[in-house]
């Protein structure tokens, strides 16, 4: 049985209030009341962020439970563990000694244990008749039976926290699928809209995502993907309400429309896909002379999280550079021409460096058709450029070849 008296701590640790408010508290054990010491001791494995405790000192708590002889922690069974530091050591996977005391002492300020320190400061039993223990010196488990519907609601905190979380996330990994899609669909139709400063607002939501956020600042990204995915639904379900539906051809017709003076993006007329995107040509076999894949994709490695299965060769570098270029407003005409000028190897790097450069270009089908004529009229190379991206992005790299 425990001494009804508080112990004040051996040594030159000092005794606080705290350590009196604790050592009260064990005393006040409701009558009959049994937890499980391995479930109460997996509520706080669960709930340390909530209760405080680290990780090393929940180990040396598991080391002191494998010292108590029941499986449930009762006034009945006894309150006390009185092993040796070697021995407690030994169960705590070998834990240095200085790092044992360390984390004895977390386990008393956290109000997980109680010490109850003998003269001496030794921990022991003093046996009665029969061999029954009438004083025992060494660590009370009280506060886990008097606090464990406490643990356990923290664990169950941690657990609804985890879930909401989970959930948001969900949330977003979806509008973030919709609203891609929805602007490929509005992009591939020629929906009338500013679908170059949409594309851009989406990107800038979604890669100011952290990888470690909380549940309030992921809360703040759904809202905005939620007003962004608005914007798109009204610009689709605008285009399809003023379709003329009365015959075959207005239904098959793409639509243009220049009515937004402000965008910075020129959408051109584009009557038919390029060939560029539908039918790549067998060139696309090779590679421009001196410029591997694998430089491309460190000097603009954007591009490749377009592409639904990586980029691995220049086949797929082309493919998706044909369908990033609706996203940064280069008509189909202004990209087929600088394929068939530059080459198609070399329009898809110039597509994926400008689009390594978005921000910082008003017009990329304007930029693209500059250097279509510089590069028509022998002004134009795409080393430079390629150059200049890889120490953008503090790559350095050799020219091979």
């Amino acid at each position: 049985m425990e001494s009804g008296f508080a112990t004040t701590p051996f040594g030159r640790r000092p005794m606080t209030l705290a350590l009196v408010k604790a050592n009260k508290a064990s005393r006040q054990v409701p009558e009959g009341a049994v937890v499980e010491k391995w479930q109460v001791y997996r509520w706080l494995c669960e709930g340390k962020s909530i209760v405080g405790v680290g990780d090393r000192a929940l180990a040396v708590l598991s080391g002191l439970l494998t010292f108590y002889p029941d499986d449930q922690i009762s006034e009945e069974n006894g309150l006390m563990v009185f092993p040796s530091n070697a021995q407690l050591s030994l169960r705590a996977h070998g834990m240095a000694d200085s790092t044992l005391r360390r984390n004895l002492a977390e386990l008393v300020s956290c109000g997980l244990i109680i010490r109850r320190d003998s003269a001496n400061g030794k921990r022991f039993a003093r046996k009665g008749q029969g061999g029954a223990v009438v004083e025992a010196f060494g660590f009370s488990l009280a506060p886990l039976l008097t606090r464990a519907a406490e643990f356990q609601q923290a664990a169950d905190q941690v657990r609804a926290d985890a879930r909401a979380l989970r959930l948001m996330r969900e949330r977003i990994t979806l509008h973030r699928r919709d609203i891609h899609k929805l602007i490929d669909a509005g992009v591939e139709e020629d929906v009338p809209g500013d679908w170059g400063a949409i594309w851009r607002r989406f990107r800038a939501i979604v890669d100011a995502i952290p990888r470690r956020a909380g549940l309030s600042e992921l809360e703040g990204i759904v809202r905005e993907l939620v007003d962004l995915r608005d914007a798109v639904d009204k610009l689709l379900e605008s285009f399809t309400n003023t379709k003329n539906p009365s015959g075959n051809e207005s239904q098959n017709e793409r639509q243009q429309s220049d009515s937004n003076t402000d965008s910075t993006f020129v959408f051109e007329p584009a009557f038919e896909r390029s060939r560029a995107e539908v039918e790549p040509q067998s060139t696309m076999a090779a590679q421009p002379k001196g410029y591997p894949i694998g430089l491309v994709l460190r000097a603009c490695p954007e591009i490749a999280d377009y592409a639904a299965n990586g980029i691995g060769n220049w086949r797929e570098l082309m493919i998706t550079a044909a369908q990033v270029r609706g996203y940064l407003g280069v008509s189909p005409s202004a990209y087929e021409e600088a394929c068939h000028v530059m080459g198609q190897e070399v329009a898809a790097i110039v597509i994926a460096c400008i689009l390594q450069r978005a921000q910082n270009i008003n017009s990329a089908g304007g930029y693209l058709r500059v250097l279509t004529e510089k590069a028509r009229a022998g002004e134009f190379s795409v080393g430079p450029m390629l150059m200049a991206a890889l120490k953008a992005n503090g790559v350095v790299a050799k020219r091979t070849g």
